[in-house]
């Protein structure tokens, strides 16, 4: 007889299984048949947020990457046309330091020495290297993606549409050159944007040098106040003491003034309040180094003083600190930057010239010490900011940057928020936070391969913006013949005219903040405003040859835009979601997507951030070898965005073992399948088998719809952990209920049941497929000999009508098939043990379900009514009665306790006047000698734990049945397999069971042999 279905082995070998599916897909151009299957579709729009080409494909990133890809696959099944543009975040720091690390390079001068064409040069290689290695990755995983038309960051046409973007809010008067005290990175040698500053990982736990040092006063002899610094390096640069004017001061017998309530214990040879100590003057503590000549030091009020920690008196470097800068300028307070762009003190700090703040800790504790104006040194631990880019901890510098001002645009951004819709919902609220507290947008750094912002300021104060390649062209007067592209060192060399005076003026040397170059992408990528398409137009500058992605017109631009759904890392909330919606709000008045999806972290299986330094890093090839993509893909997917996820290779081999029910299942079907020559009906799919349905049956096919409608459901909400939950739950009912209970059937070729069982796994593998796409696909293939070519091809399964009724009356029929097993285990009675009798109250069953039960139980007889084998305790559940009641509870409590109730239907209790839920007492059964109970949620059940010889034969003939399958599984022998039995003669009783034995087995015949000790079966 023909084999219609490919036989399967025993379990899946996951990767080698992916690899033939990757190759079939590439083979049969599967994707690019989807696209055309649903081109001229509705539309749905997904913007991909890029991924920094620095590195390979890691198994954080790839949660995320799956997620993206578990949503288009879902919406292309359902028949939406979509764009699958991937992203590569190809400039700025992340790409530099990377650059610098593989050339040896430690500082900005060592990288001009190099020179900035050849570093240019040698950041490209990164990007194409690791763009490449990151497709590769992806494809693996098993995303579908146009790759090879990927944007590429740092395109000149990415690059003009930020021009375009800057030149608008230069109109608007929201651009500025700030000067101020700014978050910087010494080795990198710039400074940082308020955003940047809430990714993961830039605060730390580090120790710091804890100094208590003396500032002599000097209107009061031998007198002095004491303050507290965890930042050493910025007492050169201190030109005040700052007290709160309301707080009470303390002068202690040695002279020392600091703040009573920091000394709560000590006793003060004079007290005054803050305001009076406001205009004390003081000699600084490095006045004689030429940087502090003509200082003049002074005590200032400030509200902001803490007398939490410290003495109370706070020591302010404008030129070194935010709240210090700003005190300084409400104050009037002269500014001393003591370091530059490197952290190295300048010139006109003497001997700490060329000195790093980290290694001038020790030094001016030293100098301090010696000249007696150190009270205490010691450690401080605390959360400590660091360079996102590098790891190294960050200083406080004023340096001239250029912002966006956010106050005219705070509002219409709060207004575009509020219609996004955010999973989870909370998020959307930190959105709002984030916009209602947000700081002047820091958009320039002081360094190499970014954007080239488009700035050329001219003597006569006028500020030229350049808003495009073209216009820069047009007002050029030297330089632009070798413009290769748009980055340094080639712009530099462009000189303009100035719109106002006409003089020629260079370009400042300031590159732009990374995450201007991925929130305009719905931009550029799309075409906005320009009036023509150009193949191959937003591959240019750096980008050629590594993409053909082409630039679109401005009508693909409304077609696409807004996005319907963006998703990354919750922290991507203040970096890439708001510099997406800063430039979109500022260019259009309006959101640039709808919906948001965010994740948290992945950590390691023991709940830590994985590290190289640690050993606990997994490499996405290795997960790829050691569990396959769509393992690694179930556990990104079970797992609720909101929870971080703890990544392994003991969960995966979890996962691999619950996966096994479902590839179970499909191996039966085929190997049953097989024997009975089924074929199956497609058309069976359109809406369940057309066939005389048994009651399990009809359940099956209802159970399928719901299983359909559960996970569109879940889908539309975009919420993988509810899918995989549904599926599982299906799985789980599909082989612990259809199977088991209908094995007769199939045994005996039963084609209804056969259609019926393809039905629901068909259905199951069609709405999995996006999560798993690999196994589905493979499954598909197998069991749709005549269907559509791919899984993916087929489309989503259409959502029926199911039986509710029938629903409900098989859970609870498998309710009381739990609650029997409870009561069995409680009694220390194995399931091939039958018993005489169970009792079930509290539930309604038809007859056909009657006989369920006693199948599932091996009991007799199952009896409707009252239990009387059981005595009843019923206590209140205090936190949620004792509400309810108030004081009357603990006469119903007295009550409940003296079982002076009345039990009602449905699990509820009346005590007096008072009507009891079952959510409201906590029940407790216990069976009478002779008896097992179990009860929950109102319905309790009761088995006859009496034996009787008949019972214990049954059990024995039981269990010989399972020796026998055992060993026919150990010998290897097929379904369909005749055998022979011999039995010890000690077993000869069991023959009074003979055709039984032989019609569970496929045994022709049985005998006994006084000389075996074990049954031994033979093929017959």
């Amino acid at each position: 007889m023909e084999q219609v279905f490919a036989p399967l082995p025993p379990v899946p070998d996951h990767p080698r299984l992916e690899e033939e599916i990757l190759q079939w897909w590439e083979d049969e151009q599967v994707f690019q048949q989807l696209r055309d299957l649903n081109r001229g579709g509705p539309k749905w729009s997904f913007i991909d947020g890029p991924v920094t080409a620095n590195k390979t494909l890691g198994v954080h990133t790839a949660w995320g990457r799956t997620l993206k890809d578990v949503f288009q696959r879902y919406k292309a099944l359902r028949g939406f046309d979509q764009r699958y543009q991937n992203g590569f975040d190809c400039q700025g720091l992340w790409i530099e330091v990377g650059v610098e690390r593989q050339l040896g390079l430690n500082s900005k001068h060592e990288i001009e020495e190099y020179g900035l064409e050849k570093f240019a040069a040698k950041c490209r290689e990164v990007v194409a290297r690791s763009a490449a290695e990151l497709t590769r990755g992806c494809k693996r995983l098993g995303q579908w993606m146009d790759w090879g038309n990927d944007y590429f960051t740092f395109s000149d046409t990415n690059i003009e549409y930020i021009w375009r973007f800057l030149k608008v809010v230069d109109e608007k008067g929201w651009l500025f050159l700030g000067h101020r005290s700014t978050e910087w990175c010494p080795r990198c040698g710039t400074s940082l944007s308020q955003h940047e500053l809430t990714q993961a990982g830039v605060y730390q736990e580090r120790s710091d040098p804890s100094l208590f040092v003396r500032f002599p006063l000097l209107d009061r002899d031998r007198e002095y106040l004491v303050v507290w610094t965890t930042t050493p390096w910025t007492l050169p640069a201190n030109v005040a003491a700052a007290v709160d004017p309301e707080a009470q001061y303390g002068r202690r017998e040695n002279g020392e003034w600091v703040a009573v309530a920091r000394y709560p214990d000590e006793t003060f040879d004079e007290v005054l309040r803050g305001e009076r100590l406001v205009g004390w003057r003081y000699r600084g503590p490095y006045d004689h180094l030429p940087a502090a000549e003509g200082i003049e030091h002074r005590v200032v009020a400030w509200d902001e003083v803490s007398l939490e920690e410290g003495t109370g008196i706070v020591h302010i470097a404008p030129g070194a600190g935010q709240e210090d800068f700003d005190l300084g300028r409400r104050e009037g307070l002269p500014v001393l930057t003591p370091v530059d762009e490197a952290g190295r003190f300048y010139e006109d700090y003497g001997w700490l010239h060329g000195t790093s703040t980290g290694d001038a800790a020790d030094q001016i504790a030293g100098d301090l010490r010696e000249r007696a104006l150190l009270v205490e040194a010691g450690l401080y631990e605390h959360r400590y900011p660091h360079c996102w880019r590098c790891d190294t901890p960050l200083i406080w510098r004023v340096a001239d940057d250029w912002f966006i001002g956010v106050d005219e645009v705070r509002q219409p951004l709060l207004d575009a928020n509020a219609t996004v819709e955010w999973t989870p919902p909370h998020y959307g609220k930190r959105m709002d936070d984030w916009l209602r507290n947000m700081d002047d947008w820091n958009i320039s750094r002081r360094r190499f391969y970014g954007l080239p912002l488009p700035f050329y300021p001219c003597s006569c104060g006028q500020l030229n913006v350049i808003g495009s390649k073209a216009e820069l062209e047009e007002r050029a007067v030297e330089g632009i013949e070798q413009l290769e592209e748009l980055h340094r060192p080639w712009i530099d060399r462009v000189l303009i005219c100035c719109e106002s005076c006409g003089e020629s003026v260079k370009r400042v040397t300031e590159v732009g903040d990374v995450w201007l170059d991925a929130g305009i992408v719905p931009f550029s990528t799309l075409g906005w405003q320009n009036p023509e398409w150009i193949e191959g137009g937003y591959a240019t500058g750096a980008s050629r040859e590594l993409s053909h992605a082409d630039l679109p017109d401005h009508a693909y631009w409304e077609e696409w835009f807004p996005a319907d759904w963006v998703s990354e890392m919750r922290e991507q909330i203040r970096l890439w979601f708001y510099s997406l919606m800063f430039m979109s709000v500022a260019l259009t008045g309006r959101a640039p997507y709808r919906q948001v999806l965010t994740f948290e972290k992945l950590l390691d299986a023991e709940g830590r951030e994985m590290h190289g330094s640690w050993g606990n890093l997994i490499e996405a090839e290795e997960a790829f070898e050691r569990m396959g993509a769509d393992v690694m893909r179930w556990l990104y997917c079970q797992q609720p965005t909101t929870q971080n996820i703890r990544f392994g290779f003991a969960p995966a081999e979890e996962v691999k073992r619950r996966l096994l029910t479902l590839w179970n299942s499909v191996k039966f079907l085929v190997d049953y399948g097989n024997i009975g020559g089924f074929r199956p009906r497609l058309d069976d799919l359109e809406g369940g088998p057309d066939a005389e349905l048994q009651p399990l049956d009809r359940w099956l096919v209802a159970r399928t719809s719901q299983l359909v409608a559960d996970a569109t459901r879940a889908y539309e909400s975009f919420l993988t952990v509810e899918v995989v939950r549904s599926f599982e739950e299906f799985v789980g009912d599909l082989s612990n209920w259809y199977i088991r209970r209908s094995r007769r059937r199939f045994w005996d070729g039963d084609e209804v049941a056969l259609r019926t069982l393809w039905y629901a796994l068909v259905q199951g593998v069609r709405v999995i497929s996006p999560v798993m796409p690999f196994l589905a696909e493979h499954l598909w293939r197998k069991l749709v000999p005549d269907g559509a070519d791919s899984v993916f091809l087929a489309g989503w399964p259409e959502e029926r009508k199911h039986d509710e009724d029938l629903l409900r009356e098989i859970g609870e029929t498998r309710r009381i098939v739990r609650l029997g097993h409870i009561a069995r285990q409680s009694a220390g009675l194995k399931v091939r043990q039958p018993l005489r009798r169970l009792v079930v109250e509290g539930a309604r069953l038809s007859d056909e379900h009657a006989a369920e039960i006693r199948d599932e139980l091996r009991v007799k007889e199952v009896e409707l009514g009252p239990v009387e084998a059981t005595e009843l305790r019923v206590r209140p559940n205090l936190p949620v009665l004792g509400p309810k009641l108030g004081k009357e509870l603990g006469a119903v409590r007295t009550a409940l306790e003296a079982r002076e109730f009345e039990e009602l239907d449905g699990g509820r209790f009346r005590v007096g006047e008072h009507e009891l839920g079952p959510d409201e007492v906590l029940v407790e059964r216990t069976g009478k000698e002779g008896w097992a109970v179990a009860s929950s949620d109102g319905v309790t059940v009761a088995l006859d734990t009496n034996l009787d010889a008949e019972l214990e034969l049954e059990a024995l003939v039981l269990d010989l049945i399972h020796q026998i399958n055992s060993l026919r599984k150990e010998q290897g022998l097929e379904l369909t397999d005749r055998i022979r039995i011999t039995l010890p003669a000690a077993q000869k009783d069991l023959l009074q069971h003979e055709d039984w034995i032989k019609q569970e087995t496929l045994a022709v015949e049985i005998d006994t042999d006084g000389g075996s000790a074990e049954p031994q079966i033979a093929k017959a």
